[in-house]
């Protein structure tokens, strides 16, 4: 089964726990804290395998967890730090975040790998917040939150051509006929409904790779038919083969066909026009081919818009192998002359991609009715809360500081807290002491 597109949910490493110790050394009297930090949490890293051809694995898979940090240890000790989850995705997948529709990437070669979240780093050991007033502090950090997002992996095709038309305008024999590929060819009218890659190799050496694409019907840039499972693999195309029916079967106009598979590629996106396309009339071989193609000719020369030049029409016959070799040869003279495009993904913001927004407040109050008391919330003070070892007083302490320090005690007191109100973080909850 092909599979091109698929939502997952990726979860990195917490950092682990620092630790309340002391040393405990003979002829060592007081001898100070001890306590050593957490390590850090594992990464989630996706990276190219050549070896994979479709997101067929994502299917039965969909969550993804790497490992936590160990805890701080006596005498000093850091945890050991989580190794990196490397989830292996095929050439060509776009990473996007599903919460924001933003791209966070897009793996194109062979090795390529990217950081999508990041593991929690080690909550720091009571070593660290010694002071010459609290010379044994029973004060450690629990490790750092990893990131944690939904995720949609999108795979668009990796191929040099793109042959694009109606269904049974014939693409796939085409495709047969130019390269080792064997894609199903049907005698009644059948649409491809994966897409096919083969290599064309010339005889002077050059080589390209062809995809046939699904079938595009009228409507396919909104979703009709296969829509925009066939759109999103002709993004990577640098030349597009446009195959028109000739045969006359099915009393269709090739014109229309040709007016409308452009419409479809213009509405998905405008910049597939401004690509090298080449015009192919297919099935040359039929009788009435030959008029069809002059009628063809007449209404493309006549709707051809003032000082633009004519597109290169090369009539071919998959069948008896008329035309095939000129086209051949045609595209990849065109390949030579067309720069790779700048593809979906790929600008530099992905280098550096920020995942809290910066207009997210720190905190919010609400009051519950049902339960009669407040929450709070916000990624801020969840993520220091969460970093924060209860099991030890002066560590809450610390936390209470630091939700002074960030205006939370104000905003109660201004919301209608009253000495004595229950108020809740997460699981946690305590009495609000006005």
């Amino acid at each position: 089964m092909f599979v091109d597109q698929v939502k997952i949910h990726v979860k990195a490493g917490n950092g682990g726990n620092g630790m309340v110790a002391f040393r405990r050394e003979k002829y060592v009297p007081n001898g100070g804290p001890a306590g050593g930090d957490g390590g850090r949490g594992g990464n989630i890293i996706f990276k190219v395998d050549s070896g994979m051809s479709t997101l067929m694995d994502f299917r039965y898979h969909r969550k993804f967890k790497a490992a936590n940090g160990g805890n701080g240890g006596n005498k000093s000790m850091t945890g050991r730090g989580a190794e990196d989850l490397i989830i292996p995705v095929p050439e060509g997948t776009t990473i996007i975040d599903q919460n924001t529709g933003k791209s966070l990437g897009d793996l194109v070669d062979v090795d390529d790998e990217l950081v999508i979240a990041k593991g929690g780093r080690g909550g720091r050991g009571n070593i660290h917040f010694a002071s010459p007033n609290n010379p044994a502090p029973e004060i450690a950090e629990n490790g750092e939150p990893g990131e944690e997002l939904d995720i949609q992996l999108e795979l668009r095709v990796l191929a040099d051509v793109g042959l694009v038309g109606y269904p049974s305008a014939g693409k796939s024999t085409l495709l047969s006929a130019t390269t080792s590929a064997k894609p199903k060819i049907a005698e009644y009218h059948f649409t491809t409904l994966v897409p096919n890659l083969g290599m064309v190799r010339l005889d002077d050496g050059r080589d390209f790779v062809m995809a046939d694409l699904p079938g595009l019907i009228e409507g396919a840039s909104q979703g009709v038919g296969l829509g925009i499972q066939f759109l999103r693999h002709v993004e990577r195309t640098r030349v597009i083969l446009h195959l028109i029916d000739m045969s006359g079967i099915d009393e269709s106009d090739p014109y229309e066909d040709y007016v409308t598979i452009n419409n479809e590629l213009g509405e998905y996106d405008p910049d597939l026009l401004l690509r090298p396309q080449i015009i192919v009339p297919s099935k040359m071989d039929l009788p009435g081919a030959e008029e069809k193609l002059a009628e063809f000719k007449e209404k493309l020369q006549a709707n051809l818009p003032d000082g633009q030049e004519l597109p290169l029409v090369m009539p071919i016959s998959s069948v008896t192998h008329q035309g095939l070799n000129e086209l051949i040869r045609q595209t990849a003279t065109l390949l030579e002359e067309t720069p790779s495009f700048v593809q979906f993904g790929s600008d530099d913001d992905n280098v550096n991609y920020e995942y809290e927004d910066s207009n997210t407040p720190d905190f919010s109050i609400d009051y519950d009715q049902e339960y009669n008391m407040w929450i709070i919330s916000g990624d801020k003070i969840e993520k220091l809360f969460k970093m924060t070892d209860t099991t030890h007083d002066q560590s809450m302490l610390r936390f209470a500081r630091q939700m002074k320090g960030m205006g939370i005690d104000d905003a109660l007191r201004k919301a209608g807290a009253k000495d004595g109100d229950t108020v809740a973080i997460l699981d946690f909850s305590f009495t609000f002491v006005d």
